[in-house]
């Protein structure tokens, strides 16, 4: 099964306290990155036990180590806390986390968006988030399914406060549902797809209908990157040289993929399936030069700021400043703590790297 990502909100309490200039790197020769299991991040896995990472590390004299830790959470801390140059995270994490705690972090490669991947399931036919009124939705608080819900409220015409929200932890997600207390659940795929797949039940929104919104990102510390612009170089690369030989179908590495994600390759392939990977450098730039982008990371930093996400010091919405190419700012720019750089995918779409 694979694990999908969520938030710990109160992590960045802590974090906001750490001096933020523990992080800053000089130019080195040695970086560690992280990742968890998910469809869209599956790729560093195979990159690295396949010899890519290395081979790019290598053209560039550096040297770097891919890891993969269990928790998804627990990997965003360290990564918030300097113990990794770099990890894979959703755009909603990487604003809560390691910006809200105060580390200037940068969306290195953006790899994918849910087309699909995310989505709420009510018991009933032909039921429609309108029928959420006055009910109680089941979900992982604080996780980008939680922002899904937001969002369909909101194209319903209803708010938070039209219904009750129950916390549920995603390994509890299949068995809460089966029980009768249990009318809707807002959940990720390998769990949506089982859900949607009961008798008697309504697919009532997904990721699709808001595409672009929940984003799968390889985030690195920026100072790092600054001083360092040869590991920019050198993941760039070897991303997309597996992202090669996924649009290309290879066998080998889908079914290698699927395997140590701990599911089939059909299994892997329909989650793929309702994933939006940018198999080319090209689509990855046009997306974070799209001028939707800001506005995408607007909604995020508001639901963020109206469910306590950004920390205590926020006094709104705006109180942490976003980045994009060509020098776009969004929220306060005397704060920017979390950047989209076209700088790396250019090179690969010229042919640079």
């Amino acid at each position: 099964m694979l694990v999908r990502r969520f938030t710990i909100a109160l992590t960045l309490l802590c974090f906001s306290l750490f001096n933020t200039t523990a992080f800053a790197a000089d130019s080195k020769k040695q970086f560690n990155i992280c990742w968890t299991i998910y469809a869209g991040w599956m790729p560093w896995d195979y990159a690295q036990a396949k010899g890519i990472v290395a081979k790019w590390a290598k053209k560039y004299g550096i040297t770097i180590k891919v890891t993969q830790l269990n928790d998804y959470a627990e990997s965003i801390n360290q990564y918030t806390a300097g113990q990794f140059d770099g990890c894979s995270m959703a755009n909603l994490d990487a604003l809560v986390v390691p910006a809200a705690g105060g580390v200037d972090s940068t969306a290195l490669i953006v790899g994918d968006y849910s087309n699909g991947n995310d989505g709420i399931v009510i018991k009933g036919a032909n039921k429609q988030i309108k029928d959420l009124k006055g009910q109680s939705v089941h979900l992982v608080q604080y996780s980008v399914s939680h922002y899904l819900l937001a969002r369909a409220l909101e194209q319903a015409g209803l708010t938070q406060k039209d219904l009750k929200l129950v916390n549920v932890s995603d390994a509890d997600v299949v068995a809460a549902f089966s029980t009768p207390s249990v009318k809707a659940m807002a959940t990720w795929n390998p769990q949506l797809s089982e859900l949607a797949a009961l008798p008697n039940t309504s697919k009532a929104f997904t990721s699709s209908q808001i595409p672009g919104e929940i984003i799968d990102l390889m985030v690195v510390n920026t100072d790092t990157l600054r001083k360092n612009p040869s590991l920019g170089k050198a993941l760039t690369g070897a991303w997309f040289e597996v992202m090669a030989l996924m649009k290309a179908k290879d066998k080998e590495a889908l079914q290698y993929m699927a395997k140590h994600s701990g599911t089939t390759l059909d299994s892997y392939m329909q989650q793929i399936s309702t994933t939006a990977l940018f198999y080319e450098p090209a689509a990855s730039l046009a997306f974070v030069r799209d001028a939707k982008l800001p506005t995408v990371m607007q909604k995020v930093s508001s639901f963020s700021f109206e469910n306590g996400l950004l920390g205590p010091a926020a006094k709104s919405a705006t109180a942490i400043g976003i980045e994009y190419p060509n020098g776009v700012v969004t929220g306060n720019s005397k704060n920017i703590k979390l950047r989209f750089t076209d700088t790396y995918l250019q090179m690969a779409v010229d042919g640079k790297l």
